[in-house]
């Protein structure tokens, strides 16, 4: 039969059964993060249900039901999207990108040309998920040498900040690009490029995200001392930025792989907490913003990685519906694919060869990857392949496609 609740119910009751839970158990576990005192437990165990069904909590609950299983509000619960796509972004500039360009030229810069350089940057940045790599960086990198130029010009000192700030903004984007295609060495010095500027222009968001930037650089090489120590620094630099967040989670990844689970817990109640304190994004495609459903992605890494593997696949499969458009196009390619890995280790720990390999190698296929980011997740699906099926062919397979993914890219081969 078609299921046809709607996703955040299906998810409630899928997340209280991978914690082996009743309704009861859920009820009384909802108590602990009430900031009140809740109606009679009958009376709670009934609204559960009537939650399950599809019937919607109100205002008041929602909160509390996302801090009882780890998350924030609008994840669980997503808000409606504000955005209209790119004719917002013409209608909200007025300038094709010729005209822009022609304005660039004058040898003064008004504030409708700064206008449409914000828009154009918020565009770019946005376009990061699904944009082909090649062809994002080529954009990304014309349009900072453009506002970059911007410095010979007559600013005023409002303007002069608000062109380090975009150059700021345009650099950090060029750098992820460059570390997505194995450029290593070339993003650390754009990284490096971004915080000297956010520094210039007193912006600490852009620093922030120029030390999240280095926190998982230091993850995707192992080095789960240098993402703390980075994470923190961030945090101490933009503490009431979304970055904050992202850096919480990345810190949690980080204890994660050291094996701590206090400290990964820590780390994620530290992220939820400041998520759910902060108003949603006006626009949940760009790069660096935090949307609620990226807190998922984050607990979901960790959970895999402490073996709470069906909390880990329940989050994994929320991430590939909230990444997945209903005709089956794949807004968040990155995260998707990230997600499959999580459902492969989930199978093969629990001897089911035949799924991991499905969801292993359709991870592997997308055009739009982070392979730093993909061959780290990959190498715990490798690890669980070595460790249980090393004398079936099938697993061999995987394991040198994934030999050969990381020859591709010097300095990623995973061990």
């Amino acid at each position: 039969m078609t299921d046809d609740r709607p996703a955040w119910a299906r998810r409630i009751a899928a997340e209280r059964q991978a914690r082996d839970w009743s309704q009861r158990d859920a009820v009384r576990a909802l108590r602990a993060h009430a900031p009140t005192e809740l109606p009679s437990e009958d009376s709670m165990i009934r609204q559960w249900k009537r939650w399950e069904s599809g019937q919607a909590p109100n205002d008041f609950y929602q909160p509390i039901i996302a801090a009882l299983f780890g998350t924030v509000t609008h994840a669980l619960f997503p808000a409606p999207s504000r955005r209209d796509g790119e004719k917002e972004i013409l209608a909200a500039s007025g300038m094709e990108t010729l005209e822009i360009v022609s304005r660039l030229n004058r040898s003064d810069v008004d504030g409708a040309t700064l206008d449409a350089l914000r828009i154009t940057t918020d565009r770019l940045c946005s376009e990061y998920p699904f944009m082909p790599s090649g062809q994002l960086i080529i954009e990304g990198r014309q349009w900072l040498r453009r506002v970059v130029e911007l410095h010979t010009k007559s600013l005023t000192l409002a303007q002069h900040r608000e062109v380090l700030a975009l150059s700021g903004w345009l650099a950090l984007l060029v750098g992820c690009v460059e570390y997505d295609m194995g450029d290593r060495h070339a993003a650390e010095s754009t990284r490096r490029a971004a915080l000297s500027l956010a520094t210039e222009a007193d912006h600490s968001e852009v620093a922030g995200w120029a030390h999240e930037m280095r926190a998982w650089f230091a993850l995707t090489t192992g080095d789960y001392r240098g993402v703390i120590s980075a994470a923190q620094a961030g945090a101490e630099t933009a503490p009431n930025h979304s970055v904050a967040v992202q850096l919480a989670g990345q810190e949690a990844k980080a204890w994660a792989r050291l094996g701590d689970r206090r400290q990964v817990e820590v780390a994620l109640d530290k992220g939820r907490r400041l998520l759910e304190g902060m108003p949603h994004p006006e626009n949940l495609d760009n790069h660096f913003v935090v949307d609620p459903a990226k807190f998922d992605f984050y607990s979901m890494d960790c959970y895999r990685l402490v073996g709470e593997d069906r909390l880990a696949r329940t989050l994994a499969e929320e991430v590939l519906r909230a990444g997945t458009d209903f005709d089956g196009t794949e807004r968040s390619p990155m995260r998707n694919a990230e997600a499959r890995v999580t459902l492969g280790v989930a199978a093969a720990r629990e001897g089911d060869l035949d799924q991991a390999l499905i969801h292993g190698e359709r991870a592997l296929q997308g055009d739009r990857q982070s392979v730093p980011s993909l061959i780290m997740t990959s190498r715990e699906l490798a690890a669980v392949m070595r460790q249980r099926y090393s004398t079936e062919p099938t697993a061999q397979d995987y394991l040198n496609h994934l030999q050969d993914l990381g020859r591709e890219k010097p300095g990623f081969l995973p061990s």
